[in-house]
C-alpha cells in the first residue's frame, strides 16, 4: 500500500552518517562493519532502494543542524551561521538526489498530484524517484527572519521550532521555558509565509505558546503518547486533544525507548522489551480513543533518527517492513478505509487542506 512517511533525516545520514543512501541497506550496512563513532553503525534500516522497496513514495524529510551556547553540552554548531551552513549542505545533498533522479521534491499541490500519478502507474517502483516535502527540526539554523524567506524559497514547507534542549527560538525535549519574544516572531513568520507548524519536540509551555499564535494549519510529524511512556519527550492527552481541535495528524515514532516505560539507553534492548511495529500502533490507537475516530494518526517513523536496528521494534528489519502495519491494523479490527489513512490518507488530506486553501503554496 502506498505510505507517507513524515519524518526521514535522511540529509543528516548522508552528510554526518557518510552514508550513500542510493545503495541497499545491506551495503551500507556491511561497509560500516567494526565503525564504532556512531551508536547505530551496522545497523541502518533506511535508504532510497529500500524505500521504493516498501511503496514509500512521500517523505517528509528533514534538515537539522542545532546552536549550541558554551555552556549547552548537547552536540551542535557554535554559531547560527555554522547552523546555517550545516543546513544548506544538506539543502545540496537534496538537490543533488533530484539531479540524479533518484527523488524529487513537493513544494505544492499541484507537484504533489502529479508525483502521487507517477508514483502510482505501473507496479514497478525500483526507478521512480521518491517524493520528499522539506521541513527544518529545530530552528536555530534560521540565523533572522529573512532567513526563514530563504529557506521559503528553497522549499521549505514544515518547521519545527525545538529538537533537544534550550533553542535560540523554543525550548524542546528535557528543558522548559515559554517562547522567547524571537520564538513568537517566528511563528507569526512561518504563519504569515504558510509554513506548517510541527509541535513535535516543543516543551509543554512552547507547546502551548505556539499553538495560542500559529492560525495556520499543524502536524506532529514524530511524537508517542505520555500516558503510555511517561516522559516530556511525548504527548499529554490533553496536548493530544488540542491538536485533534486543531485538525492536525500525529505520526507514530519507531524509537523504542519512546514505546518501553524505563528504557535503558545503550542497555535495554527491543527483544527483551518485547517492543515491536505493534507497539507502535498502541500509541495510535490511544491517539484514536481520544479522537473517536482514525482521522488523525499517520506514520513518522524516524527511523533513521541517530538509531537503527539497535533500537526499533525487533520485528523490523527495514523501512520496508512498514508494509506490515496494514495488516497489523487489520487485526487489530480497522476499516480498510482506516487503514489507508493510517498509512498516506490522513497526511494526503492534511495537505490539500493546507495548500489548496492555505495562503501560500
Amino acid at each position: 500500500m502506498f505510505t507517507l512517511d513524515a519524518h526521514l533525516d535522511l540529509s543528516m545520514n548522508a552528510l554526518e552518517w557518510n552514508r550513500d543512501l542510493t545503495r541497499p541497506v545491506s551495503e551500507i550496512n556491511a561497509r560500516e562493519k567494526g565503525l564504532t563513532d556512531k551508536p547505530d553503525r551496522g545497523n541502518a534500516t533506511v535508504s532510497l532502494p529500500e524505500l521504493r522497496k516498501g511503496n514509500v513514495g512521500l517523505v517528509v524529510a528533514t534538515q537539522i543542524a542545532r546552536f549550541v551556547a558554551p555552556d549547552n553540552h548537547l552536540p551542535g554548531w557554535h554559531s547560527p551561521e555554522q547552523a546555517w551552513a550545516q543546513t544548506q549542505g544538506q539543502l545540496a545533498w537534496y538537490r543533488a538526489m533530484v539531479e540524479k533522479g533518484e527523488m524529487t521534491q513537493i513544494r505544492n499541490w499541484s507537484e504533489l498530484e502529479a508525483h502521487l500519478a507517477n508514483w502510482n502507474q505501473g507496479v514497478d517502483k525500483s526507478q521512480k524517484p521518491v517524493g520528499f516535502i522539506l521541513s527544518l527540526e529545530g530552528a536555530d539554523s534560521i540565523v533572522n527572519l529573512d532567513y526563514l524567506e530563504k529557506a521559503y524559497e528553497s522549499g521549505l514547507r514544515a518547521l519545527g521550532p525545538a529538537h533537544y534542549g534550550p533553542g535560540r527560538y523554543a525550548f524542546g525535549t528535557d528543558s522548559s521555558a515559554p517562547l522567547s519574544n524571537q520564538g513568537k516572531e517566528l511563528v507569526k513568520k512561518m504563519d504569515e509565509l504558510g509554513i506548517i507548524l510541527d509541535a513535535t519536540h516543543l516543551c509543554d509551555l512552547a507547546f502551548w505558546d505556539a499553538l495560542g499564535i500559529y492560525q495556520g494549519p499543524v502536524w506532529a510529524s514524530h511524537n508517542n503518547c505520555r500516558a503510555l511512556v511517561d516522559h516530556n519527550r511525548q504527548f499529554s492527552d490533553e496536548m493530544i486533544k488540542a491538536l485533534i481541535d486543531r485538525g492536525a495528524v500525529i505520526g507514530g515514532a519507531f524509537d523504542a525507548w519512546m514505546l518501553s516505560p524505563g528504557w535503558v539507553r545503550g542497555k535495554s534492548t527491543p527483544k527483551e522489551r518485547n517492543v515491536t511495529i505493534s507497539t507502535v500502533l498502541d500509541h495510535l490507537d490511544h491517539i484514536c480513543q481520544i479522537a473517536g475516530n482514525a482521522n488523525h494518526i499517520g506514520i513518522g517513523s524516524d527511523l533513521d533518527g541517530a538509531f537503527g536496528r539497535e533500537q526499533s521494534p525487533h520485528d523490523l528489519e527495514t523501512i520496508a517492513d512498514l508494509q506490515k502495519i496494514p495488516d497489523l491494523l487489520r487485526k487489530r479490527g480497522y476499516a480498510e478505509t482506516d487503514v489507508e489513512k493510517v498509512m498516506h490518507g490522513n497526511w494526503l488530506n492534511f495537505l490539500k487542506k493546507a495548500w489548496v486553501k492555505g495562503k501560500k503554496n
